[in-house]
């Protein structure tokens, strides 16, 4: 199995990453050598912390347009974990920069008139569409969510998991290019099995 390649832009979990990696066997390095990222076959894309410094480090040098052409040029698989799958769409309320652009979607704060916001707990999610990520899942599936935001798109194919319980809010995605995008904590533990990461070509 392909190496995977752990972009480091400053933001956050890529040793809890790198841990998750290396207790199912499977080689992943962390870098932020930009030579070792345009060399990548496997692309993880994690995060912790604010949509803006988030887009603003990776704008400051040339990991922006590396990221750019390996993922729309190159069609690298990349998976964006927490604050790295928000900053693959359009944008975010949190703040004012764009993201990369690479999913039509955007991310959307709960509105705390219906929600407590953050949103903690235990949820089902609903299964909206055929995926890699979904086929060892069971019926009515249940995850632990912490967070504020949730990512939504008007193009249904782009839909595999979403929060039956939480306004429809879009955990996990799929679009030509990108192997598969996730958010947020909720699906870790699941995500990085060897099962799951050969299925989805990551």
């Amino acid at each position: 199995m392909t190496e995977i390649t752990i972009v480091n832009y400053g933001m956050g979990n890529v040793g809890s990453v790198r841990n998750m990696f290396k207790r199912i066997g499977i080689k992943a390095i962390i870098t932020d050598n930009l030579d070792l990222i345009e060399q990548a076959k496997k692309l993880v894309l994690p995060g912790v912390g604010a949509f803006d410094t988030a887009m603003e480090r990776i704008n400051s040098t040339a990991l922006r347009s590396i990221l750019d052409y390996k993922v729309i040029n190159q069609k690298t698989p990349v998976l964006g974990i927490c604050l790295g799958m928000q900053i693959l769409t359009n944008q975010s309320e949190e703040g004012r920069q764009p993201g990369l652009g690479w999913i039509e979607a955007a991310c959307y704060r709960f509105p705390s008139q219906d929600l407590k916001v953050p949103h903690m707990g235990w949820n089902i999610v609903q299964i909206n569409n055929p995926s890699p990520l979904c086929q060892n899942l069971p019926e009515e599936p249940r995850f632990y969510f912490v967070h504020s935001y949730y990512v939504k798109t008007k193009e249904l194919k782009l839909r595999s998991i979403s929060d039956s319980n939480l306004l429809k809010g879009i955990y996990q995605l799929q679009s030509k290019g990108i192997s598969f995008i996730h958010n947020p904590y909720c699906f870790e533990s699941y995500l990085l099995s060897p099962n799951t990461i050969q299925a989805c070509d990551i």
